[in-house]
């Protein structure tokens, strides 16, 4: 039996290499518009981060989504997006 390969991702806030399962990505789509996308499956630039407010703080503070997405981000993306991570967290 073929052993299927677990795909691999960093994350921006810790620098882990971690399952993509594992992840949320965060999407920049042709609009320039930022969310979070917790199926994996929206179009556009892809970046990822753990489950965890600490990592998206860690990433938030080293302005490595504007690296990633060669944009700067507004407050009100980030706070939306924190937002988003502490209801999905709460479940």
């Amino acid at each position: 039996m073929k052993v299927k390969k677990v795909p691999m991702r960093m994350c921006l806030g810790c620098q882990e290499m971690k399952p993509k399962k594992e992840l949320i990505r965060v999407v920049k789509n042709k609009e320039n518009e930022i969310s979070l996308d917790f199926t994996g499956k929206k179009p556009g630039r892809g970046a990822y981060i753990c489950r965890s407010v600490a990592c998206f703080e860690k990433a938030k503070k080293g302005k490595r989504f504007e690296r990633a997405f060669e944009m700067p981000i507004s407050p009100e993306i980030y706070s939306a997006l924190e937002q988003q991570l502490e209801a999905d967290n709460g479940k």
